[in-house]
């Protein structure tokens, strides 16, 4: 995956006390997405518009709200996140990833 002239926000996303950073990125066509890291642990995010989360390197186990089950994505697949929602995540190993949004 690539992304070709960019803006790149200079300030670093960091949530979970530094667990979880991510830096953000627009693309000439408005569109703005995340690239982060993910280090072991559990979390949980709220969204606001919809998400597509690609899991770029590593694994992990997700569990959207409303769902009993956890469901487990590794590098190469997605998974989406409804807006006005939330989800849990689990990982156990260093966790790349990129957020679009929208």
């Amino acid at each position: 995956m690539e992304f070709k002239n960019v803006t790149v926000r200079h300030k670093a996303n960091v949530y979970h006390e530094g667990k979880v950073t991510s830096r953000t990125v627009i693309t000439p066509e408005g569109e703005m997405k995340t690239l982060g890291v993910m280090l072991p642990g559990t979390y949980r995010f709220s969204t606001e518009a919809p998400e597509r989360v690609d899991v770029t390197q590593g694994h992990c186990r997700v569990k959207l709200a409303g769902e009993q089950q956890w469901s487990p994505y590794q590098a190469g697949q997605s998974f989406h996140v409804p807006g006005n929602s939330h989800f849990e995540i689990e990982v156990d190993d260093l966790l790349d990833y990129v957020c679009h949004f929208g």
